[in-house]
């Protein structure tokens, strides 16, 4: 088994309920079990303009090797309705591999860590709860460290149930 930080993220629809039922997918799934799990978070979109997000972050202990687990991401994203239709659009679901273990990883369809992640504090602050010491491999420095270089302030615990 694997250790590997997921960011999931939704601005259509009830947000909410669709990222809680998509962690209970996950977990549903044979060799994935969820570990742990952020507060959501209101964030401002980066695109077009677009409804603010609900953005978290999770820790799964998987089985899968990078590439199942993003081909099963991309199946649960299908079934909460995500349709691909502009770079950065809005979505009812975005499920991305974030960090595998140590693993530096970069192929067609997939690079570990996720690109930019460590400019993105719609990505570090919820990570940073939940994982806070676990190294990022290209600069070698805990995310609780990362975080502190970015600007939080589009960042807001949402407190809404």
């Amino acid at each position: 088994m694997k250790q590997c930080a997921i960011a999931l993220g939704s601005n259509l629809g009830d947000s909410l309920q669709t990222l809680e039922n998509a962690l209970t997918s996950l977990h549903q799934i044979r060799g994935i079990k969820v570990l742990k799990t952020s507060s959501w978070y209101q964030t401002q979109p980066v695109g077009p303009p677009q409804p603010d997000y609900l953005n978290g972050c999770a820790i799964l202990e998987v089985q899968q090797t990078p590439e199942e687990l993003l081909s099963l991401l991309q199946e649960v994203e299908l079934q909460f309705g995500r349709v691909r239709n502009e770079k950065w659009g809005a979505r009812t679901l975005d499920l991305d591999i974030i960090l595998y273990e140590d693993k530096i990883l970069n192929t067609p369809s997939l690079t570990i860590p996720h690109p930019h992640f460590t400019q993105r504090a719609f990505v570090l602050v919820p990570l940073a709860e939940i994982a806070g010491d676990w190294i990022e491999p290209h600069s070698q420095q805990t995310i609780a460290h990362l975080v502190k270089n970015v600007d939080c302030s589009g960042v807001q615990i949402n407190d809404k149930k």
